[in-house]
């Protein structure tokens, strides 16, 4: 059961590594935005951007870098990094329900499968055969567990995930619900007639603290493993095609999708709705921004983007003419050059 959580600024200061600069004693039992705090809050200064916001601020204490010190009106908790900072602070005062460490009755068990220390499994949710459960992990309501499984320490299954058989899922790693690991690839071979199934016989190999948004799909290998490597984070509705590999402590936003077999570097980001045609390698740190489509391989870091800009429908409509033109365009401008001599 989720329950409210306090702390005194000073037990903050020592749980967090910060500074205090203020009342050691004053009571902290949430966290806000600096335009939304009120006293028994604590907030935090990410950019320099709200500095106005920070002088009308309400909380009992804000996490502030040590530049911006002397802008707080209020007592401080003083860091290098603000938004890492904050970022800690929300496990102390998350409120998630917590599953009790036991087995509803309900659950289906294989005989075969084998459960770790402290395991939880709710009510509905099915475990197979050769499954193994390493201590503390918890599995919720409705999920459905494959024959072979192998899923470590701590890790949380919310309810209605299902992972297919022969499944390997590291420690740590967080998977929301209604996700899908481990369906079939999408893999046919047309024989001049119909499209004929290629079964998808490799599976899925999930490192440790890799956290997965809910409605997401990572496909099977066809021959190898689709790996999804340590630190990952996946967004809602993200698709992942059989055989890809994505680098360690990537980041790939909501509703974005890789074709198979497609490589992606360590420390990335893909923003919402990116797509990647299958057969591609991207580099290590590289950005890719919002709804863009990558076709080519990438083998520099830096900022990568596709697409038009924003702009009035009017406008939009009449540039897309011009695009059309732009072929013949441009071979009426080679023919000029050609005439005039130009090199």
């Amino acid at each position: 059961m989720a329950r409210n959580k306090k702390y005194t600024l000073g037990e903050l200061a020592s749980l967090l590594d910060a500074r205090l600069v203020g009342d050691s004693e004053i009571e902290i039992s949430g966290l806000a935005t600096l335009s939304s705090a009120g006293q028994g809050d604590l907030s935090f200064l990410s950019k320099s951007t709200y500095l106005d916001q920070l002088a009308a601020c309400k909380a009992s204490a804000v996490i502030v870098e040590e530049k911006y010190l002397d802008s707080c009106p209020s007592n401080a908790l003083v860091c290098s990094a603000p938004y890492v900072c904050f970022a800690h602070a929300t496990a102390l005062f998350d409120t998630t329900a917590n599953s009790e460490e036991s087995i509803h009755a309900t659950a289906v068990i294989h005989p075969e499968a084998s459960l770790g220390n402290d395991v939880a499994v709710g009510a509905y949710a099915v475990i197979g055969a050769d499954v193994s459960l390493a201590d503390e992990v918890r599995i919720e309501a409705g999920c459905i567990v494959g024959e072979g499984v192998k899923i470590g320490k701590a890790c949380i299954l919310h309810s209605g995930v299902n992972v297919y058989h022969g499944v390997t899922i590291g420690a740590d790693v967080i998977i929301h619900s209604g996700t899908v690991i481990g369906s079939d690839g999408f893999g046919f071979a047309f024989d001049g007639t119909r499209s004929i199934k290629i079964h998808q016989l490799g599976g899925v190999v999930i490192g440790d603290d890799v956290e997965i948004g809910a409605g997401s799909t990572i496909d099977r290998g066809a021959l190898g493993d689709t790996v999804i490597e340590q630190g990952v984070k996946l967004d809602n509705q993200v698709h992942i095609g059989h055989n890809c590999i994505i680098g360690e402590h990537t980041i790939i936003c909501g509703c974005s999708a890789l074709g198979g077999s497609t490589i992606v570097g360590k420390y990335c980001v893909l923003g919402g709705g990116t797509g990647i045609i299958g057969h591609l390698t991207i580099a290590d740190r590289v950005q890719v921004s919002a709804r863009t489509l990558i076709s080519k391989s990438i083998s520099e870091p830096g900022m990568y983007s596709s697409g038009t800009g924003q702009m009035k429908t009017l406008e939009w409509k009449r540039s897309i003419v011009r695009f059309e033109q732009l072929d013949t365009m441009a071979k009426r401008l080679k023919a000029l050059e050609k005439s005039s001599g130009a090199s």
